[in-house]
Parts: C-alpha cells; structure tokens; sequence
C-alpha cells in the first residue's frame, strides 16, 4: 500500500533517503525508542501501570509548559487550565500513593530470623 500510495514521492526522494545522515538519524531515534519501551517495562514492573500513565500525563503537560516558553506557542485559558488540572492531579496521586506505601512498610512485620539449631 505504502508503494501504491507513496511510490512517485519515494522515487523522487531516493537520494534522501538512503543518505547516511538519514540512517543516522533513523538509528539515533530507533535507539532512543527503543530505550523508552525498556524504561517503561521497568516503571510498570516497579509500580503500576496507572501510575506509568499518569507519570506519562504529567511529562506531556510540563513539555507543554516548556512549548509556551521556548518557542512562545500561543496559550489559551482552558489549555494553562488543564495543564495546572493535569499537574495538581499527578501531585495529589504522588501524595496518597506515599501515604499508602508508608502505611503498607509500617504494617509489615519485620523478617524472622530462621533457627537451624546447629551451634556455630
């Protein structure tokens, strides 16, 4: 389908495409992409995944604020609004969840030593 569709595009940009500068970027991004599926497995292994989402929320909208910033994108009320929604949102979830994870190391009993009954 790509070559049905995209095929007289593809063949006029032939020499770009198979330039090292474009592989080395692919490679560089491929690499990176990559490297962002492995970090998420870990995040999900080591919490949740509602947590990785909203973790994963949290990031969009600080990129956001940085978009207002760096490149002056145009902000609007509902979108600074939902951005400081978004934040506060992710704030209290990082909140109760160190509260329950307090409480869950608090109530758990320390681990007992075995006795072999051999004399050392």
């Amino acid at each position: 389908l790509i070559v049905y569709f995209e095929g007289e595009i593809i063949m006029n940009s032939i020499e770009r495409l198979t330039s090292a500068a474009f592989w080395s970027a692919m490679s560089v991004a491929g690499f990176f992409g990559f490297s962002i599926g492995i970090v998420t497995v870990l995040q999900i292994k080591a919490t949740s995944p509602l947590t990785h989402n909203i973790s994963g929320t949290a990031k969009a909208a600080v990129q956001s604020l940085m978009a207002f910033y760096l490149w002056g994108n145009e902000w609007t009320i509902m979108g600074v609004l939902g951005i400081f929604t978004v934040l506060g949102g992710s704030l209290l979830y990082t909140f109760v969840r160190m509260g329950e994870n307090a409480r869950n190391l608090s109530a758990t009993p320390p681990p007992q030593q075995e006795m072999t009954g051999r004399q050392v």
